[in-house]
C-alpha cells in the first residue's frame, strides 16, 4: 500500500477514533476524555492532510 493512501486511511481512522472518544466525553462530563478526543481528532486531520500532500508529489 503506498504512504499517502496509509496515511489518509489511518488519518480517517484517528480522526473516528477521536470523535467518538469527545462525544463520550461530554456525556459522561469527562473533559480528560473529550479533550483527548479533540487532540486525537485534530492529529487525524492532519495525518489526511500528509497524506493528500504525498499523493500530489507523488510519494
Amino acid at each position: 500500500m503506498k504512504s499517502s493512501i496509509r496515511d489518509k486511511a489511518e488519518g480517517a481512522l484517528h480522526e473516528a477514533k477521536g470523535k467518538v472518544k469527545e462525544v463520550a466525553g461530554k456525556l459522561t462530563d469527562n473533559p480528560k476524555l473529550r479533550a483527548e478526543g479533540t487532540s486525537e481528532k485534530l492529529a487525524g486531520k492532519a495525518q489526511e492532510k500528509i497524506g493528500q500532500v504525498k499523493k500530489v508529489l507523488g510519494k
